[in-house]
């Protein structure tokens, strides 16, 4: 990693932590997060440095993730998926259970692994331009980043249709939602279609696949729409995802997912729809994933269990 890709400066007692990736959206490598998880020791024990404030380069946003570009690379290799998560979840930890005050400021995109440096941190901050969203459903993945309590404790399903179909929200609804504590200027007006009585209606429940006919069947067009989103995500990620979610709800210190995180984070990522999903998005740029199962009906509850197997 160039030394440029984070940069640090403490100016009158506050510690400015910048991502600096801006072509790739300040995506994160595993030297990234290692460095930043060395930083965030010496600025915790630091009596010099009062607070954190934690900024990303460029106009585009914060943070678009993890570089799943380079973990795919890792998958197929055959080695060093293990290091990537280990690096990712530990400094998210590090983020929540940070004793002095961490501001982040989640302009732009701020989404995936964006969201695991933010949305744990004690304030955290949009704007107009913010668009927050957890898509790891499109690429074989799960919402992860410690984010599955989260979006469980939020009002509703409405954290469930965010989890399977990766739906972003704008800063209005982030406050609202409880993804974030403060807003820098005006604001955007909330999403109505995040306020449907659609959402509860459908995505109550533990059946993925009773979720997506009652969304196909639903009258609203939002619902339907939410139904064909579904179908065009990796069919075992939705199955998993929403297993996962439901799992998290009762989770009340971070800490205590770590063996479910990474549990899932490896697998899913090894596995063939991760590699599938990535090519389809970043490296063919296709749009025409082939998933391991042709629908969510086709997953078997064995398989999906099997991913929350202790490692």
């Amino acid at each position: 990693m160039s030394d440029q890709e984070l940069l640090v400066d403490v100016v009158d007692g506050v510690a400015h932590v910048r991502l600096n990736r801006p072509r790739q959206i300040n995506a994160l490598t595993v030297p990234m997060m290692h460095t930043l998880d060395r930083v965030l020791d010496e600025l915790a024990g630091d009596d010099a440095v009062a607070s954190v404030e934690l900024t990303g380069a460029g106009d585009r946003g914060l943070c678009a993730g993890a570089d799943v570009r380079a973990l795919r690379e890792r998958a197929l290799a055959g080695s060093g998926v293990r290091e990537f998560f280990d690096a990712e979840y530990g400094v998210d930890l590090k983020i929540a259970g940070f004793r002095k005050p961490y501001r982040a400021v989640m302009t732009g995109i701020t989404m995936g692994g964006g969201l695991g440096l933010s949305a744990h941190g004690s304030h955290r901050v949009v704007d107009a331009t913010s668009r927050l969203a957890m898509p790891e459903t499109q690429i074989g993945l799960f919402p992860d980043v410690f984010m599955t309590p989260l979006l469980a404790r939020m009002p509703g399903e409405v954290g469930t249709h965010l989890a399977l179909t990766g739906a972003s929200v704008n800063a209005a609804d982030a406050l609202r939602l409880g993804l974030a504590d403060e807003a820098s200027g005006p604001l955007p007006a909330p999403d109505p279609g995040l306020a449907g009585e659609w959402i509860d209606e459908c995505y109550a429940g533990n059946d993925p696949a009773v979720i997506l006919t009652r969304l196909e069947e639903h009258p609203s067009a939002e619902a339907r729409a939410a139904a064909a989103e579904l179908r065009r995500r990796s069919p075992l990620s939705v199955a998993v995802s929403l297993e996962a979610l439901r799992r998290a709800a009762t989770i009340t210190a971070l800490p205590d997912l770590l063996p479910q995180e990474l549990a899932l984070a490896v697998r899913l990522s090894t596995g063939p729809d991760f590699a599938e999903g990535v090519r389809a998005q970043l490296v063919d740029r296709d749009r025409s994933p082939r998933w391991s199962h042709a629908r969510v009906e086709d997953v078997p509850r064995d398989e999906v269990l099997g991913y929350f197997a202790p490692l």
